[in-house]
């Protein structure tokens, strides 16, 4: 899913929420979760949209309607380790 297909979404009421994932390496990866699933972001050239920060994600999003937006942190000593991270684990805060 591209930008211009989350905002059609999006103005259709069809996006429960949006998810901004904190990954390694100052990296932020955007989702879009809708009954139940998660769809990853893409750029214009169908690689994942990678942000820079919670703020870049909201200049990405500001024209954007009014959506639940929440940062997901993983608990990086479980990757680290090589264990599966559950979504149990995870921190989501609200924005």
């Amino acid at each position: 899913m591209n930008l211009h297909e989350l905002n059609a979404y999006a103005i259709a009421g069809k996006v429960d929420e949006l998810n901004l994932i904190s990954m390694e390496g100052g990296i932020y990866l955007l989702e879009a979760r809708m009954h139940g699933a998660a769809y990853p972001l893409s750029d214009g050239h169908g690689q994942m949209l990678s942000l820079r920060s919670v703020e870049h994600a909201r200049q990405v999003l500001h024209a954007f309607p009014k959506l639940s937006f929440n940062l997901i942190h993983t608990l990086v000593h479980d990757e680290m380790c090589g264990l599966v991270a559950s979504v149990e684990e995870s921190l989501k805060v609200p924005l």
